[in-house]
């Protein structure tokens, strides 16, 4: 394993353990209260973007790493700062950390499970997968690295030291955001090179994937027939990613392949512009849109 790798899983571990200290057991209770919205907020995550991913890979003749680096993004779990933007955009925090938390210990199964057989799935991402020697049970051994792990040891911790807990939850959330942030930037600088007219269509596809996460998200919300906070969690959580999680597989069993650093980035950095985006439209806006 790379310095590099060694840097980004622990940043990505300090992001889960802070998360996890964020996570309370009303968190998860909330699901027996309000089953229909949490629901609501699981199905876009762990269903639609994936199959929607899925056959998206099948219809388009894109490079095998991108589509790699697509389905990863796709069954990755809510992003960390989903329930910030939920909250700025005046809709159910509470809901949105409930559907975090909950698809938090799901991913633990579905995200490697669903990104291997999405990969095996489509004949040119398992021939590039093959070529790579890439094992499918290294994933699942990342993943329990990556999130099993700093996920156990941050609930026992609050759990065990609650008044330590209150006091560096905030400082340690917003360390492994700035952490996280310096890692995409520097990576994004040291190849700055590439970032040229060529990186645009990447780009294109960066933004009308995370639009169909937004849409699913809103589409769902609205067959569900919630309300309008709860339908801002949902669409939030439908299109903001944990894009470090997917960093932090793709650096350690893809050998930080280029093509798929470049999408994981470039969606981390485009999904928190629309994500505050759409919030400050709903803050500003008197209608029950979204």
């Amino acid at each position: 394993m790379t310095i590099q790798q060694i840097v980004l899983s622990a940043v990505i571990a300090l992001m889960v353990f802070s998360l996890s200290l964020d996570l309370k057991l009303r968190d998860f209770q909330r699901v027996a209260q309000a089953p229909r919205a949490v629901l609501a907020g699981l199905i876009p995550q762990f269903l639609l973007l994936p199959v929607g991913t899925w056959l998206a890979t099948l219809a388009l003749d894109l490079p095998p790493p991108v589509e790699v680096a697509m389905m990863l993004v796709a069954v990755c779990p809510g992003g960390t700062t989903s329930s910030f933007i939920t909250h700025f955009g005046r809709g159910n925090a509470a809901l949105s950390l409930s559907i975090s938390a909950v698809g938090a210990v799901m991913s633990l199964v579905l995200t490697p499970f669903l990104f291997s057989a999405m990969v095996a799935g489509t004949p040119a991402t398992a021939q590039w997968v093959r070529t790579r020697a890439i094992d499918p049970w290294a994933i699942w051994q990342t993943v329990a690295l990556l999130l099993a792990l700093p996920l156990a040891v941050g609930l026992a911790f609050s759990r065990g030291l609650p008044a330590l807990t209150v006091r560096i939850r905030k400082p340690l959330s917003r360390l492994a955001l700035f952490a996280l942030l310096a890692f995409v930037v520097a990576n994004l600088v040291a190849q700055r090179h590439l970032l040229n007219v060529a990186v645009l269509p990447i780009l294109l596809l960066v933004v009308l994937h995370n639009g169909a996460g937004l849409l699913l998200g809103y589409g769902t919300g609205k067959a569900m027939r919630l309300n309008t906070a709860d339908r801002r969690a949902v669409v939030i959580e439908g299109g903001m990613q944990n894009v470090g999680f997917a960093l932090g597989i793709v650096a350690v069993q893809f050998n930080s392949d280029l093509q798929m650093v470049i999408f994981t980035s470039l969606w981390g950095v485009w999904h928190s512009i629309s994500g505050l985006g759409l919030a400050l439209i709903w803050r500003r806006s008197q209608s029950s849109l979204a």
